[in-house]
């Protein structure tokens, strides 16, 4: 069934004409997530009984998505063609394709309306202040998107699917759209959303180091070499500021050749981060062509691995 569900959703993606007419998924995710904090996220409370109402929204969510998911997979085991309706539904949380469309409409912005009309593209895809990129800040944005959403929006759900079938799947979906909604060190986030923080954190440490070794493997299909994507990844990764991101990002910048991540600015909060593979290049608009092409054969080689996996087990 995953096996399944990752062809579906590199073939077709999310059509535009379906969700226009009925709410994505993760949209109703984001509903009962943005009610529970308008409801339970009191700034009169203190830090700690903020952060027990947050521990309370988790358990909620994961409850939810465990029945939810438990309760259509029961019931499409008595439907015929079952398995595939299930897999037709998990394709519908994985990212392949919307990931590799919205990367490359920031190339394609470069090339029909050069800088400008690429920082308009690239703000759908990062929180950065478009304003202050220059051309090799949007690649570098564009390019470290792919690759940490590769982690998120595509490995870590088929390995939650994979583990534990439609259940584990919208689990991990429900608390990877907290962490995006309520996991931010804001005065309004910091203590609510601190459990969805944490254990999107726990979810994705597993998927981003498998992110991060299918992007090194897929490494010659963008003109890269596979040792020196491991070695860049294993140098650099923990010099991330996130515990998990810094695995496919550096797996990328290793592939790529390029100079990732460093100093940046969020809605004009400044980010002295380290550079990940410093000693590589800067990265031009043809180098986000060279990301999809990498994206484009880690993604093969997954549904490889896990197509390997069925027959064996």
């Amino acid at each position: 069934m995953l096996v399944l569900a990752l062809v579906i959703d590199m073939l077709i993606g999310d059509p535009d004409a379906v969700w226009r007419r009925i709410p994505h998924p993760v949209v109703v995710m984001g509903r009962l997530i943005a009610v529970l904090e308008r409801r339970w996220n009191d700034a009169r409370k203190t830090e700690a009984q903020r952060r027990i109402a947050g521990l309370l929204a988790l358990a909620v969510f994961l409850l939810a998505a465990v029945v939810i998911g438990f309760g259509i997979t029961v019931f499409f085991r008595h439907v015929p063609f079952g398995s595939l309706f299930v897999a037709v539904l998990a394709s519908v949380l994985l990212a392949q394709r919307s990931l590799y469309e919205h990367i490359a409409h920031v190339r394609d912005a470069f090339a029909k309306g050069g800088v400008q009309a690429a920082r308009i593209s690239v703000a759908r895809v990062v929180g950065r202040d478009p304003e202050v990129l220059d051309e090799t800040a949007i690649c570098c944005a564009a390019i470290e998107s792919c690759a940490e959403n590769f982690s998120d929006g595509v490995v870590a759900p088929a390995f939650w699917f994979a583990l534990f079938g439609l259940p584990g799947l919208v689990a991990y979906k429900i608390v990877n759209t907290a962490d995006s909604m309520i996991g931010h060190r804001t005065e309004r986030f910091e203590a609510f959303g601190w459990a969805s923080a944490r254990c999107d954190d726990l979810l994705n440490f597993f998927p981003a180091r498998l992110a991060g070794a299918l992007l090194s493997l897929a490494a010659p299909f963008a003109g890269g070499g596979i040792s020196r994507s491991i070695s860049i990844m294993w140098r650099d990764a923990r010099q991330h500021r996130s515990p998990n991101a810094g695995w496919p990002e550096s797996a990328a910048a290793g592939a790529l050749d390029l100079a990732l991540a460093g100093p940046r600015q969020y809605a004009g909060r400044s980010v002295d981060d380290p550079y990940l593979n410093p000693e590589g290049r800067a990265a031009r608009p043809d180098d986000i062509t060279r990301a999809l092409r990498l994206l484009l054969a880690a993604c093969a080689l997954e549904i490889l691995i896990y197509a390997a996996l069925a027959l064996l087990v």
